[in-house]
């Protein structure tokens, strides 16, 4: 059979009204009062079939995924689910023997997403929060019934509680019957006499709620944490969505992150750095106590075993890891210039001498920091 745009001879994105002036033309052109005769008629015919399939959107969609077959010979089934769709497409469900279930008033509801801020300190071993979430609640005057309280919904008039109702469609084949959803109760098969005042007859109200959450240990900026059954609820009392947490971690004054490593810097005096020392820093989660070998050069680190963050979805912690910066006093006293003249002659330290060039300590750091892990 000729394809339907070739025989209105319009274009395939034709609009609407496009088809319809179209169709107007041509059935003036071939009417039989106006032309008679058997070919004039056969066009007349086909020109009539192609306009019912593509004045309706929902036939013109399906012929377009069908392509030439969908509504003529040969029932390849293509942009179909099989015979048995093609079938009802021509005589509707109840001539197939399959009848539409009415639509659910009870859906699922939208996922949410919160964001979330943590302290650096907060994912060493996770963090409790307690959110205040905006979403949708079941409505606690119907409990999701979208009525009045002893009120219930009640069978449409319109389809007789099916949710659909036929269209009858000329055609070549004669009248075709489909079913649509019916537009009295959208579907449903039923309606509300007397919707809920509280939800307007949604089942359903917005409302604050707190949520708390358990965030592990381990978390990154960006990660998103899934709290399943935690999200909306649906229409009419339906099951709930998922929250989504977005985490952001602040950064912070002293302590950087490399993974599951804790970073940071020592600034140390030049007479600590060739003595040696002893000090007490205060870490995350409590004081640590450093050892400083005599003799301990700028960009050195000392790691300290299983004091930075605990893996995520795991029980190991990583380290953290010091780097040292000597401090050079900058101003000296007449004396403090004379012992330091007198050091070096005794030291006979050798001339300056060229090396690797660092960007700075930071990047001097970086690569022991790089080197110790």
């Amino acid at each position: 059979m000729a394809d339907h745009y070739e025989v209105l001879g319009v274009a395939r994105d034709a609009s609407p009204d496009e088809i319809k002036k179209a169709y107007r033309r041509l059935a003036r052109e071939l009417h039989p009062d106006v032309n008679p005769g058997e070919e004039a008629s056969e066009r007349f015919k086909l020109v009539t079939h192609a306009y019912d399939v593509l004045s309706d959107p929902e036939q013109r969609r399906r012929y377009d995924l069908g392509g030439d077959s969908a509504f003529g010979g040969g029932f390849s089934g293509e942009g179909f689910g099989g015979f048995g769709d093609i079938f009802e497409t021509f005589f509707g469900a109840a001539a197939g023997g399959r009848q539409g279930r009415p639509r659910s008033r009870r859906e699922r509801g939208h996922d949410a997403l919160v964001r979330v801020t943590l302290q650096l300190g907060d994912v060493v071993f996770g963090a409790h929060r307690d959110i205040e979430v905006d979403t949708a609640v079941l409505c606690e005057t119907c409990q999701g019934s979208c009525c009045q309280p002893g009120m219930q919904p009640v069978p449409c008039d319109i389809c007789g509680g099916a949710g659909q109702v036929q269209r009858t469609v000329r055609s070549l084949l004669g009248n075709v019957v489909t079913n649509q959803p019916c537009g009295s109760c959208q579907g449903y098969g039923t309606v509300i006499p007397h919707p809920c005042a509280t939800c307007q007859g949604q089942g359903r109200v917005r409302s604050r709620r707190t949520v708390s959450i358990d965030i592990p240990a381990g978390v990154e900026t960006g990660m998103r944490l899934q709290l399943p059954g935690s999200g909306e609820v649906g229409p009419a009392g339906g099951p709930n969505g998922d929250l989504y947490l977005e985490v952001t971690v602040q950064g912070h004054d002293v302590f950087s992150r490399d993974g599951d490593d804790l970073l940071a810097t020592l600034e140390l005096s030049m007479a600590d750095a060739i003595l040696g020392a002893s000090t007490t820093i205060e870490a995350l989660d409590g004081p640590v106590e450093l050892e400083l070998r005599p003799g301990t050069q700028g960009g050195d680190v000392l790691t300290v075993k299983g004091r930075g963050i605990t893996a995520l979805r795991g029980t190991e912690r990583g380290d953290l890891r010091v780097g040292v910066h000597v401090v050079t006093p900058t101003r000296l006293d007449a004396k403090e210039r004379a012992l330091i003249e007198e050091f070096a002659k005794r030291t006979k330290a050798p001339p300056p001498k060229l090396a690797e060039f660092h960007q700075g300590l930071f990047a001097k750091l970086r690569d022991r920091f790089r080197q110790s892990a």
